[in-house]
């Protein structure tokens, strides 16, 4: 693997535990796809140091918990600045 993408994946991941953010706020700090941040920190990363993927499996895994909240949230936002 490209030296450049391993470090790429090892910042994202830093990046996500670091501001417990999820994969589309990730991919819009470094300016990247969505599927490429996921592809980094969930293959490439475990590669690479098992440690620092299975530390950004558990925010990803949080943040997926919690997406049907932050979908709803927003909807109710949206509906009340229109009306």
């Amino acid at each position: 693997m490209k030296e450049y993408i391993e470090e790429r994946a090892i910042m994202l991941a830093n990046y996500i535990i670091e501001n417990k953010a999820t994969v589309r706020g990730a991919a819009s700090r470094f300016g990247i796809s969505k599927s490429t941040v996921h592809k980094d920190v969930t293959e490439r990363l475990l590669g690479i140091n098992k440690n620092l993927a299975n530390k950004t499996r558990e925010i990803l895994d949080i943040n997926k918990s919690e997406r049907h909240i932050r979908g709803g949230m927003a909807t109710r936002e949206k509906y009340l600045k229109k009306g």
